[in-house]
């Protein structure tokens, strides 16, 4: 690397701020975040600034990261971790218009993004192939698909339970490949902004470098920016009933602070995942039919409470089974005995304060194969299944050892051997569908800001399992596209450490010296602790207009709590970051509060992954408000009002599918005009 090129990448400014030392970065475009979705979107941007002739492409971007090894794309899966595209099995047509209409089937998702998700899917499908994502495909070359949740073609097809760890490490590799800086260990602390109104920008972030926490001392590093791309992830760790990896509780409160405008937070998608080890226990963990029962706290009193829930052992066994592909709760998947049935019942017998256990070592209590082979007591669609796949040995580890081997692999990793004790699981939050309003490229409501993977609000109430993967790296795509193509030109300088940004760190860092002395307060922990709780309790796959009205009054005291009187961390630095993720997640959880608050006074019913209940009477259950398909809840955050919300509904975006000739086309390509649609 020359000199000068080195020069470029460096800091360019040092400053002290009240005794810490304050490092000064400048990019022209920066990601946050180190998942699949964050680092596509930074070979992107050096991809297309290299098509523009921008030498220097790599000084230009930077990527910005709690932790490279952390996230739900590194530490997140299930048995086969499923990516969701346009199909490619060899015999089964598909279309982008197809895909999309799949993706917009349950409501309250924009026909454009669902319909560029679908045109976009194979070049990033074939561009994660090339970069090393080990996808199968046959003698002919096909790369064939199977069926998953929500999905009518043979669209999904998986590396294996690590699929989204395979995407980020080879996209890594692309990106130190081209000499892209990543800043490792960064906690983000705050958005810093310019100017009102239309006028907005985001244009830098302020963070505490980790690695120089010690003590009370600490420094912060300012990442100044032109274009920002945001691709933390979700705030999982928001719920205590969670799959996503430990501390992943994303940068939503900031983003909110800073005037990003949230649409869908209702939201959520839940599903039955292993709590000692959180892992999706989806796919063949179920299709093997494992036994499924009980114990009380100690492991005592084993209880096989699902078999008289059931009118029969082959019901059971098959709503067992399709739990496989029907893995998300689905609150139109519960009467006559339906797979999601299932889920109800293990909440059910959590809520009696039991532990619930997947024995894979012995079929579901009441079948007996001493006298006939377990296969055939299954009813059609299991057993067909079974067979085609060759499992149809006696106990359900050998079924699923031979299915799918690296399924009990994963397992033995973490220290479970599922060959000699069962698997304890619960309900968990799995993922957010909504999330912050973007436009068809991937732009937010403040210009030069992007969001792409789980914080961009794109999915609507259903997705198929895996199109997560394929938005993530569809967002990136586009979001590098339009930046190289509207805001390539060259801006950052010195002049961006502007007045009114230097007032912002000054706050800040007089903020968090106060977290960091303060003996009076709130305990960070024990608020972090009572936001979980109280969002698993309000806001999960049951809900009650009620309990979330008292949980939105509960979250509004809260946050006056923090902010009049601070929050103390024990007098060290490492405190500091709880009680920053604290703050931030008071704030984000009562934005999420109040977007269910306001559909559920629409008359939000039943749909996607909850089930709401009638006011008055605790078991009936309030069915889908079909009406409100076609609108999507949006919240923002109003500091003018003590830090309360404000919200609205909005219709969701049709597509125009009128027809041009192709030199019309051609000519808004050429001009570039296509980039002034959003």
């Amino acid at each position: 690397m020359d000199v000068e090129s080195k020069r470029d990448r460096m800091q360019t400014d040092e400053l002290m701020v009240a005794g810490h030392k304050v490092n000064v970065y400048q990019h022209h475009s920066l990601v946050v975040g180190s998942g699949a979705a964050g680092m596509n979107c930074a070979v992107h941007l050096y991809e297309f600034m290299k098509q523009d002739g921008v030498v220097s492409a790599q000084n230009k971007i930077a990527v910005i990261t709690r932790g490279v090894l952390l996230g739900a794309s590194r530490m997140s899966g299930s048995d086969k971790q499923t990516y969701y595209k346009v199909g490619t099995s060899a015999g089964i047509a598909d279309s982008a218009e197809d895909f999309a209409k799949s993706l917009t089937a349950g409501g309250c998702c924009h026909e454009d993004l669902a319909l560029i998700e679908g045109i976009a899917s194979l070049n990033e499908f074939y561009h994660l192939a090339r970069s090393g994502v080990e996808f199968p495909h046959n003698d002919m070359g096909s790369y064939v698909g199977y069926k998953t949740d929500h999905d009518p073609c043979e669209r999904a097809t998986s590396a294996g339970p690590k699929t989204s760890k395979q995407m980020s490490e080879c996209l890594q590799r692309e990106v130190e490949n081209y000499g892209i800086e990543i800043h490792d260990r960064q906690e983000v602390v705050e958005l810093l902004t310019t100017g009102v109104g239309d006028e907005k920008r985001i244009v830098g972030v302020a963070c505490i470098d980790i690695a120089t926490v010690r003590g009370s001392s600490y420094e912060l590093n300012l990442f100044l920016c032109d274009n920002l791309v945001l691709a933390a992830g979700g705030p999982g760790d928001m719920y205590s009933s969670t799959v996503y990896p430990a501390g992943q509780v994303g940068i939503h409160g900031a983003a909110l602070k800073a005037g990003l405008v949230a649409e869908n937070l209702s939201e959520s998608q839940f599903g039955l995942a292993s709590v000692k080890f959180r892992w999706n226990v989806s796919g063949s963990y179920m299709q093997v039919v494992p036994r499924i029962f009980s114990t009380d706290q100690a492991g005592n009193d084993k209880q096989d409470f699902l078999t008289d829930k059931f009118p029969d052992i082959q019901k059971l066994t098959s709503a067992i089974f399709l739990k496989g592909y029907q893995w998300p709760f689905d609150a139109q998947r519960i009467d006559n005995f339906q797979s999601s049935l299932i889920d109800m019942l293990v909440f059910a017998e959590t809520q009696k304060g039991r532990r619930v256990y997947l024995d894979f070592l012995h079929n579901p209590f009441g079948y007996d194969t001493s006298k006939a082979k377990f296969i055939d007591g299954l009813e059609d669609e299991a057993a067909a299944y079974l067979k085609s796949a060759g499992a149809v040995q006696d106990r359900p580890i050998d079924r699923l050892t031979h299915m799918n081997p690296l399924a009990v692999e994963i397992y033995a990793e973490h220290g479970i051997d599922l060959w000699t004790a069962p698997l304890e699981i619960a309900v968990c939050a799995q993922h957010n569908n909504g999330g912050f309003g973007i436009n068809k490229w991937w732009e937010s409501n403040i210009a030069h800001t992007f969001i792409v993977g789980e914080m961009a609000g794109s999915h609507g109430v259903k997705r198929p399992g895996g199109a997560a993967l394929n938005a993530g790296q569809v967002g990136g795509l586009r979001a590098a596209e339009y930046i190289a193509n509207v805001y390539g030109e060259d801006k950052v300088g010195c002049e961006r450490f502007s007045v009114e940004v230097k007032q912002q760190v000054d706050d800040l860092v007089a903020k968090l010296d106060i977290f960091v002395g303060a003996d009076t307060g709130l305990d960070a922990k024990v608020v972090l602790r009572e936001i979980r709780e109280r969002m698993s309790a309000a806001c999960g796959h049951i809900r009650k207009l009620e309990v979330v009205r008292s949980a939105l009054d509960d979250a509004i005291k809260l946050c006056d709590q923090i902010r009049d009187g601070g929050l103390r961390t024990g007098g060290n630095s490492m405190g500091l970051i709880s009680a920053i993720h604290a703050e931030y997640m008071a704030l984000a959880s009562l934005g999420y509060l109040r977007s269910i608050c306001d559909l559920l006074e629409q008359g939000g019913g039943s749909r996607g992954s909850y089930l709401v209940l009638e006011d008055k009477d605790a078991s009936g259950v309030k069915p889908e408000n079909i009406a409100l398909r076609d609108s999507v809840v949006r919240v923002w955050y109003d500091p003018d009002n003590k830090g309360l919300f404000n919200s609205d509904t909005m219709l969701v975006r049709k597509v125009d599918r009128e027809d041009r000739a192709f030199e019309s086309i051609w000519s808004d390509y050429r001009t570039k005009k296509i980039f002034h649609s959003t």
